[in-house]
């Protein structure tokens, strides 16, 4: 939302951010990275060596104001959880001799397309190549806001009264019929629905799903069920189904391209 943005409602999650801030105040945060290797449950191996890079967001992108403000950091810890093994899974070291140790994880690749101002229609062809993704979710945002703008929330996903909305694949529509949209008339249950039951939940209302939230979620997995079993792999002309593997010289191994 803007700040100056008087005609929606307002922003219980985003007053009570304001309020931590208020008058340049000092504020103590924790939260957990978002990685693909860190959203399985499985341990990684000791002796496996681990480097992780932050790079920060323009100060633009994730501060709102009506000044030239910064963000500076007085500290950063990282917090890693160490496991002592029980002796019974030493049999792991054993395994490690004739098998490698397997990671599934779900990759998720983010891709950006621009669309001309003034524009009534967009195709984009060819949005993923190769392994067919499991898991699609579209969503459209202020260009200015997206390059970072101190007036613009960059995580306002607004919906510019969108009528239709589709994803092809071999010239077939998925998962279903393309969605048929009206939001002057409050006609978005089908896209708000699939957001609401392929996320496993949401803390979201159906009249707060266009007022900033408007995610396109299509599922694109065979049986429609989005679960942590592998399908079988389809190529074509985003989440994906990935393995990493570590063998007993703790040399890592994974099956698709960085």
């Amino acid at each position: 939302m803007s700040i100056y943005d008087e005609d929606k409602d307002p922003n219980e999650g985003f007053n009570k951010r304001v309020s931590l801030f208020k008058n340049s105040t000092t504020v103590d945060m924790m939260g957990r990275l978002h990685v693909d290797l860190f959203n399985q449950d499985r341990l990684l191996l000791n002796l496996v060596d681990l480097k992780i890079k932050l790079i920060r967001s323009k100060t633009e992108f994730c501060l709102m104001g009506d000044g030239d403000y910064k963000v500076v950091f007085d500290h950063i810890s990282l917090f890693v959880r160490k496991v002592r093994v029980n002796p019974v899974l030493i049999g792991h070291a054993k395994a490690l001799e004739k098998a490698t140790a397997k990671y599934p994880i779900d990759r998720v690749v983010c891709k950006v397309f621009s669309i001309p101002q003034s524009s009534y229609s967009f195709i984009q062809d060819n949005v993923f190549s190769g392994q067919m993704p499991k898991r699609l979710v579209l969503a459209c945002v202020d260009s200015d806001a997206f390059n970072g703008n101190y007036q613009k929330s960059p995580f306002e996903f607004n919906h510019y009264y969108m009528n239709f909305l589709g994803v092809y694949v071999d010239g077939q529509p998925m998962p279903h019929q393309p969605l048929e949209l009206d939001f002057e008339k409050d006609n978005y249950i089908r896209a708000y629905q699939n957001l609401f039951l392929k996320s496993g939940g949401l803390y979201l209302s159906r009249t707060e799903f266009p007022k900033g939230y408007a995610l396109y979620l299509f599922d694109l997995s065979p049986d429609l069920c989005d679960g942590e079993h592998f399908n079988l792999i389809k190529h074509i002309s985003t989440e994906f189904e990935s393995l990493i593997e570590i063998n007993k010289t703790r040399n890592v191994l994974f099956d698709f391209e960085s």
